[in-house]
């Protein structure tokens, strides 16, 4: 195995902290999140190719998976996506203006918008996924498919871990 950045600040803090005896919480999540931050920017910049940041695309994949007529309430939207109405507001507001959603009135609440994605909207958030997902599979490919799905299978039973 090659040595590798997160190699270099263990052995640091083995040269400076011999009293800290177990350094593997440190390596894994130093690596977890060393790949999360770059496959992040990685994804990211597939965004910006298309005219959207992060952001834009979380809202649009939620109202796109969840289902026809991929319409949901901004609450809904700002639950799902843990976001304060004032920062859903301002989402919302440049995908209208962008011309990949609406706002409709809730036929149960008529005080009520709902955000519907446009079928611009649609197209968009189809090539997103698309794009997001190619960038996170080459990453991946790296490892043998096996490794690769056990991964997955270990940071599934992590999160359900760290969420209880």
């Amino acid at each position: 195995m090659t040595h590798d950045a997160v190699d270099a600040i263990l052995d640091q803090w083995r040269d400076e902290r011999p009293d800290l005896d177990d350094l593997l919480p440190m390596e894994v999540f130093g690596r977890v999140y060393r790949v999360a931050a770059a496959i992040g920017d990685r994804t990211e910049r597939a965004y910006q190719r298309l005219g959207i940041g992060r952001g834009e695309f979380d809202v649009l994949a939620t109202l796109r998976r969840s289902g026809e007529p991929f319409n949901l309430s901004p609450k809904q939207l700002s639950d799902t996506l843990m976001l304060t109405t004032g920062g859903m507001t301002g989402r919302l507001d440049k995908l209208e203006k962008a011309g990949f959603i609406t706002r409709t009135s809730d036929p149960s609440d008529r005080r009520s918008l709902r955000a519907q994605l446009t079928p611009a909207g649609r197209d968009l958030v189809d090539e997103a996924v698309t794009a997001g997902l190619a960038v996170q599979r080459e990453a991946l490919g790296k490892l043998d498919p096996t490794d690769a799905r056990r991964l997955a299978d270990l940071l599934r039973e992590l999160a359900r871990a760290v969420d209880r």
